[in-house]
């Protein structure tokens, strides 16, 4: 959901207004000491609510409330134990499913696997890895962190820059970024820019000297057992992955990658990213209090209540697809869906007031807990509408996928882009594969089976 809340949070910190806190709840603490092993078989390792300090009445009944609010998967860990899981888990933990800007943050932690290997340095400009002649001076001067922060400068219309990989059409979406008007100097404001992302991808590619998708594959998804025929990784049609979003994987595999960060990186024995990278990744920027390295940070930023621990931190995409963060509590939560989020606004309160479902979800799970005192919230109450629809849209970026106007790149178009073939719109994705998810029985359709 970071598409759209990304606008609203400015240079500071997200402004949402939501129930006022009535008090903590304690009750007596019993045994919590069971803890799981990550794994990187199929099946992750699962333990009884009361064992890690759940109720299991009042956690059953947070979960029957997300059925009702379009979660298609909800999964709930503690001490790295799956304890709670959706109604649909069945169904859908296994099917291929666009986690939209949640791609975000595993470019981050590409980013990070690059740089603890000494492939990449964060703190230079993408001049040190851009081919000769490509981009101008100002573009290339932007460094690795400011794209990490979402800070390049670039000028913004997120439904104009994510339209075109949704048809798809996008010649080549790094170069595209690299002719996007700066509008503040790099390093100094955060805007959230889907460009920003398409460009850190290349960068890495370049930085790694392979396609980003086998660096992830081998780096990243290869110790955790998410295969390659897994999920579908769209490409633009001149080969290159996007950033932004468009990963679609199945949740089963998504909770394995959460399990990774909530674990500082490590894997059983294997330190897959380091902790060091993890912990710079959530930490706020001083452009914006409520983001890190492509991730969202803190309690009251984005979608997260007010009410969760100050070390909260969470991935975020487009439509509520989220990994939740709470590290005083050893607390993960993961879910996907479509929305779900009640409102008096119509469409625009869908977009702009996402927080109420998880609001609403987290206060019946706190209920739940029973070990230690955690905040008890009030009911949602929805503050006064405060976002205009037509900041999505900036035409300059999309006339410029057709060679129009000032945000085009020269000798780059829906028909040539720098005199690299390009594969026609919709060559490369995989049959049953739309948007949103991948579904058929198709051996090329990705999932797990």
């Amino acid at each position: 959901m970071g598409l759209i809340r990304g606008l609203l949070a400015g240079t500071g910190a997200a402004v949402l207004v939501s129930g006022c806190l009535l008090g903590t709840q304690a009750t007596a603490a019993p045994n919590t000491s069971t803890t799981c092993a990550v794994t990187s078989g199929r099946e992750l390792e699962r333990a009884r609510p009361e064992q890690v300090g759940l109720d299991p009445t009042k956690l059953e009944l947070a979960l029957q409330f997300a059925a009702t609010r379009n979660r298609h998967n909800v999964q709930v860990f503690r001490h790295n134990c799956l304890v709670g899981e959706g109604l649909r888990n069945d169904e859908t933990g296994k099917v291929a499913w666009n986690v939209w800007s949640v791609t975000k943050s595993v470019v981050s932690m590409l980013a990070g696997i690059a740089s603890d290997q000494g492939k990449l340095t964060i703190e230079a400009p993408i001049d040190r890895y851009l081919p000769a002649g490509l981009g101008d001076a100002a573009h290339r001067a932007i460094t690795v962190e400011n794209l990490l922060t979402e800070t390049s400068g670039m000028k913004t219309g997120v439904l104009s820059e994510g339209i075109t990989a949704v048809i798809p059409v996008d010649p080549h979406s790094a170069v595209q970024a690299l002719a996007v008007e700066l509008v503040n100097p790099p390093g100094t404001a955060f805007s959230y820019s889907q460009r920003n992302v398409d460009l850190l991808s290349y960068v890495i590619e370049l930085a790694v000297g392979e396609p980003l998708q086998q660096f992830a594959q081998r780096e990243l998804f290869d110790p955790l057992g998410i295969a390659s025929s897994d999920y579908y990784w769209a490409r633009d049609r001149s080969g290159h992955t996007y950033g932004y979003a468009h990963l679609m994987l199945p949740p089963d595999n998504l909770a394995k990658i959460g399990l990774l960060v909530a674990n500082e990186g490590r894997w059983g024995a294997e330190q897959v990213l380091s902790a060091d990278y993890l912990r710079k990744a959530r930490t706020p920027s001083p452009q914006n209090s409520c983001y890190g390295y492509l991730f969202w940070v803190g309690a009251n930023c984005n979608e997260s209540p007010d009410f969760l621990p100050p070390d909260t931190y969470f991935m975020s995409g487009l439509g509520l697809q989220n990994v939740f963060f709470m590290p005083s509590l050893d607390l993960m939560v993961m879910w996907t869906g479509t929305f779900g989020n009640e409102t008096d606004h119509g469409p625009s309160g869908v977009l702009a007031h996402a927080e109420e479902l998880p609001h609403e979800f987290f206060r019946r799970l706190f209920a739940a807990i029973t070990d230690t005192p955690v905040p008890t919230a009030q009911p949602y109450v929805e503050p006064p509408l405060r976002f205009d629809p037509a900041t999505l849209i900036d035409s300059n970026i999309l006339l410029a996928v057709f060679g129009i106007g000032p945000g085009a790149y020269p000798g780059c178009t829906v028909f040539d882009c720098l005199n690299q073939p390009l594969a026609a719109p919709f060559a490369g994705i995989p049959p049953g594969c739309a948007i949103l998810v991948c579904l058929g029985d198709d051996p090329r359709t990705p999932g797990i089976r």
